[in-house]
């Protein structure tokens, strides 16, 4: 007997206002009211402040570089817009109050969603990242009547640089993520708005503020890392675990032979699955104060990675195989299968004890087969196809589903 999806078939909970803002850089909490507003500064022949050192700025980037910018003042951050106490011209840029980041208009206006990514060591997490913002940014986004917007000039050259041209572009392999341990690393901030147009009301706007933080496997290896380095957990409204096949005890029977042999069993079980699952869940259980046993109220979205690494014949009559109808909604019956299909593979390859743990320890997860690359790589390239993702946006459909950002429909009936 197949066990549906965790409130799937109901209404998705909806985009609820926060007590206040989280900034998505620093992850404090701020009351509207502490958010500060950022002089305009001069332009032309616009009179403004002239720049001058953020400290705080340059304390969160650990550089100077970029941080003489117009100053920062207080006045009622419940409106949008405020004027400088200094050269009283008007402006609407707020920043956080604790690191002096930009905060989006949209974001501190509308209720924000955090989504975080979490992964093992090989789960291809900076591969993903690269493809999903990709996707987000053309075929999905069109598909979804969204946009997806940077919300700092550093997030733009981030992705360029270290994401989009080597793979994209040169069709290199990311290299593995250096633990945050080493130096400081900043997340990708996006804000994601789609335009809801319904037959008799007006079209409206909700945004999610997506935020990627490409962690080190080594990074969640301890509790003492991950409350130092990884903040953002606890501040997330979401999380996608992103999950290597190869890692799981018994999938190597389900793996084409053309795919390298991944390390031995056992040798790194800190960073096995449910181990990094395990620990995360212990972070958001202390953010939320939920005792053991009551399950969280994060949803969570785990997807297998590389599935195109599967034999054929695994996926000939599997719903993995099929590609998603790109409709601007969510397909509830697609869906269910994929599930299903997951979890099947999951209890076979002697790994059931992960979708367990996520029953018992969250109100709903889902459950989730990807590629990014869509081919096995060669050589530390990407294959002779080029990049061809196959579902990779899935988890965050889901997820917009659950917070009302997306319809659900059953084609096949009610």
């Amino acid at each position: 007997m197949t066990r549906p999806l965790a409130r799937l078939p109901g209404a998705p909970a909806r985009l609820f206002p926060r007590q206040g803002v989280t900034c998505p850089y620093c992850f404090a909490s701020v009351a509207p009211q502490r958010i500060l507003f950022r002089c305009r500064g001069q332009a032309g022949r616009r009179q403004g402040c002239a720049p001058v050192l953020d400290e705080k700025l340059a304390a969160y980037t650990g550089s100077t570089a970029g941080a003489s910018l117009p100053p920062v003042f207080a006045a009622p951050g419940r409106k949008g817009r405020a004027d400088c106490p200094e050269c009283g011209v008007p402006t609407g840029n707020r920043a956080c109050p604790e690191c002096h980041n930009p905060l989006p208009s949209a974001y501190c206006d509308s209720p924000g969603r955090i989504v975080a990514l979490v992964g093992a060591k090989n789960a291809g997490k900076s591969t993903y990242i690269a493809v999903l913002l990709h996707e987000l940014m053309n075929r999905v986004g069109t598909e979804l009547d969204a946009s997806l917007v940077a919300c700092d000039d550093r997030t733009i050259e981030r992705y360029k640089r270290d994401f989009a041209r080597p793979l994209l572009e040169e069709r290199r392999l990311l290299p593995t993520t250096a633990s945050a341990a080493t130096g400081p690393r900043e997340p990708l901030v996006y804000l994601l708005t789609r335009t809801r147009r319904g037959r008799w009301s007006r079209a409206r706007n909700d945004s999610l503020a997506l935020v990627l933080f490409d962690t080190a496997g080594e990074d969640l290896r301890s509790r003492e890392v991950t409350d130092l380095h990884l903040r953002y957990l606890e501040a997330a409204d979401a999380i996608i675990f992103l999950v290597d096949p190869l890692e799981l005890p018994g999938a190597r029977a389900g793996v084409s032979d053309t795919v390298p042999e991944p390390r031995g069993p056992g040798d790194d079980p800190d960073s096995e699955p449910l181990n990094i699952i395990a620990r995360v869940t212990d972070a958001l259980r202390q953010r939320h104060g939920t005792r053991p046993g009551e399950p969280l109220p994060v949803p969570v979205a785990v997807a297998l990675t590389k599935i195109d690494a599967l034999r054929p014949d695994l996926l000939r009559q599997s719903a993995l195989r099929r590609s998603r109808a790109g409709t601007g909604v969510l397909d509830l019956d697609d869906r269910e299968a994929v599930n299903e299909q997951v979890r099947a593979l999951l209890h076979e390859w002697q790994a059931g004890q992960l979708d367990t743990y996520l029953g018992q320890q969250y109100a709903e997860h889902a459950l989730f087969g990807l590629s990014a690359l869509g081919g096995v790589p060669e050589d530390g390239r990407v294959g002779a196809g080029g990049v061809r993702p196959h579902r990779a946006e899935d988890p965050l459909l889901w997820l917009l589903y659950r917070f009302g950002m997306l319809d659900g429909v059953r084609p096949g009936g009610p």
